[in-house]
């Protein structure tokens, strides 16, 4: 391998460009260590730091992850900006995402202080994680029916059911039956280290 490839200064991969940069310069604005963020993203520092310097490129999966880390999306990673958000988002125009075995559509524009989000929860998908972040959350029940802990308090919620709840409170989501849930979701989207979604973690690349 080229030595001048391990250097901080080296040029970034053809391709992705703007990323490295941006992945740093974002991470910095967080207020997170390389150390702190690689913890949290599922990677090694390392792997990582040969991210922000370009000598690899991530894969959308991994984007996904960062954006939701810093507390942006991936669009700002790219470096892109935003010139106006539609207020209506079309059906046709949702494309389906995995995380951490969740399905979700974006029902909302990027952005801003809320995300809406759509999201199908299948049986036995990450029910024992409890998380814990700045915001505030809203649910709404679709389809099948919905596990939700609120810190000592388990509910059981059916289609048409609700709830708004402090972030800060530890909560858990899972679906009750075989068939799985399907939700209507909006979360506070803030600039904090902590501020990720509520989806639980994407894992990325290993070095």
């Amino acid at each position: 391998m080229n030595s001048s490839a391990s250097e901080p200064g080296a040029e970034p991969a053809d391709g992705l460009p703007v990323v490295a940069p941006q992945l740093r310069a974002l991470r910095r604005r967080a207020g997170l260590t390389l150390e702190a963020a690689a913890r949290v993203a599922g990677l090694s520092p390392a792997h990582l730091s040969r991210l922000e310097t370009g000598q690899r490129q991530p894969s959308l999966p991994m984007l996904l992850a960062l954006a939701r880390i810093y507390g942006t999306t991936v669009s700002e990673l790219l470096g892109e900006t935003v010139a106006d958000r539609d207020a209506v988002v079309r059906a046709a125009d949702m494309e389906p995402t995995g995380a951490g075995g969740w399905t979700y559509w974006q029902a909302g524009a990027p952005g801003r202080g809320m995300q809406a989000l759509r999201v199908q929860v299948p049986y036995g998908s990450q029910g024992d994680i409890v998380r814990v972040h700045p915001g505030e959350e809203w649910l709404y029940v679709l389809k099948g029916r919905l596990r939700l802990r609120l810190g000592d308090t388990a509910h059981l919620l059916a289609p048409g059911d609700s709830a708004h709840f402090d972030s800060l409170t530890p909560h858990r989501i899972a679906a009750q039956d075989p068939d799985g849930v399907e939700l209507l979701f909006v979360h506070t989207l803030l600039q904090s280290p902590t501020a990720a979604l509520c989806l639980g973690p994407i894992t990325g690349e290993t070095p």
